[in-house]
């Protein structure tokens, strides 16, 4: 898209805190957004002023109304809009108190705000509702899910896992419940896990509380090192192996495929239960098929994937696949000890996405936004950080 001759303002009297876009400063919708909050943050534009209609700040900018869309979605996240429908778009009350600081402490997916996107949730939302009506979603759902959510889990699962079965599959309320409830039902207090040696502040949190212990294994680029894991065993004869394999959460290490296989021979040698933490594949878009995937592992891998980081964190809705012959009895006892069972209005919400393909396009956009994002990253960090062209975070090792 061809940004607007160099100098061109609105002329609205309002709508002068509009400047120039500048070519090579990301895309121009968050160029729009960014000069929101400059003006807000310089007294321009005061909270409780109207924004100009997004169609007219459109064809007076010179790009699509859709560009405008997303600046606007991109400021309501922010907390700095204030969307009365027709009664239009406001600068909202609390933008005169906001903090300048920005929260790095959790990576959550971008929001989309186009409005084809806009109507295809609002149309998940009424299907929920309707059923909401005739009481389906408001009574108790315990064990492993419905069989309509299950099977929407199966769909959603098969770019990574292939044909499964919807009785291998838990509707859990979020990854962290599921990886708690795995803890708990395959290992004893005391006992030992196996991690990267840097890896996600989750899994520490749940051993602390849980009281098991961590055993760090060394990483290279693609993440856990097989040797390592070797000697890890030999010393310290952890009972689970954790692993990340793609995107790791910190580094972004992402495991080839012979990478993959060198750790579950070393797990089955050991006879090691995995828990194979997966958020980010479908995000990744090229990486190798995950550990569960190979259904001669010779060792249980349990897969997690959760829709917080691919879709919304709102849903609250993940999976867990336990693997064939693999008992679930202990798994759901451990689930209703932490959580009777998920919020169902939004496995329901998630699993009409699903099924009317939504979920599939809002990754898609995703990933084409988070391009975006670690373009302007990669412009302003320094070389040695470390990141995946459609991740969600960057790993900055300091000097």
């Amino acid at each position: 898209m061809t940004p607007p001759a160099a100098g061109r303002r609105l002329k609205h009297p309002n709508r002068t805190w509009v400047r120039p876009f500048r070519e090579g400063a990301g895309p121009l919708y968050l160029q729009i957004a960014q000069q929101v909050r400059e003006a807000v943050d310089d007294g321009v534009l005061r909270p409780g002023d109207r924004l100009p209609p997004q169609r007219d700040l459109a064809q007076q900018v010179g790009v699509d109304l859709t560009t405008v869309t997303r600046a606007f979605a991109e400021l309501r996240q922010a907390g700095l809009l204030d969307a009365q429908g027709a009664g239009g778009t406001f600068i909202a009350l609390s933008a005169g108190n906001r903090s300048t600081s920005v929260d790095l402490s959790m990576n959550i997916p971008p929001l989309l705000g186009s409005a084809p996107f806009a109507q295809g949730m609002e149309a998940g939302f009424q299907h929920v509702g309707q059923q909401l009506g005739r009481g389906e979603l408001m009574s108790y759902h315990v064990g492993a899910g419905t069989r309509e959510d299950r099977a929407a889990a199966v769909q959603w699962l098969a770019p990574m896992l292939g044909t499964i079965g919807a009785d291998q599959v838990v509707i859990c309320p979020g990854a962290q419940t599921a990886l708690c409830a795995l803890i708990l039902a395959r290992t004893q207090p005391g006992e030992l896990i196996a991690a990267e040696q840097l890896t996600y502040p989750g899994l520490l949190a749940a051993a602390r509380v849980l009281q098991r212990g961590v055993v760090p294994v060394a990483m290279d680029a693609e993440g856990m090192l097989p040797d390592a894991l070797e000697e890890a065993c030999q010393l310290r004869r952890p009972r689970l192996l954790y692993l990340v394999p793609t995107i790791q959460n910190p580094t972004t290490a992402t495991m080839s495929a012979q990478r993959r296989q060198a750790l579950l021979a070393v797990a089955k040698r050991h006879n090691l239960t995995v828990i194979e933490d997966d958020p980010y594949w479908l995000l990744a878009g090229d990486a190798a098929p995950p550990l569960a995937a190979h259904r001669d592992a010779g060792c249980p891998v349990y897969y997690i994937s959760t829709l917080s980081k691919c879709l919304a964190p709102g849903l609250r809705t993940a999976y867990l696949v336990v693997p064939a012959g693999e008992p679930m009895e202990p798994v759901l006892d451990a689930l209703r000890a932490i959580a009777l069972m998920p919020t169902q209005s939004m496995v329901a919400v998630a699993s009409q996405w699903i099924r009317s393909g939504q979920a599939q396009d809002m990754v898609l956009r995703f990933q084409q936004e988070l391009r975006e994002r670690q373009a302007i990253a990669a412009r302003y960090l320094p070389s040695r950080a470390r990141a995946h062209p459609a991740g969600l975070h960057v790993w900055l090792p300091l000097p």
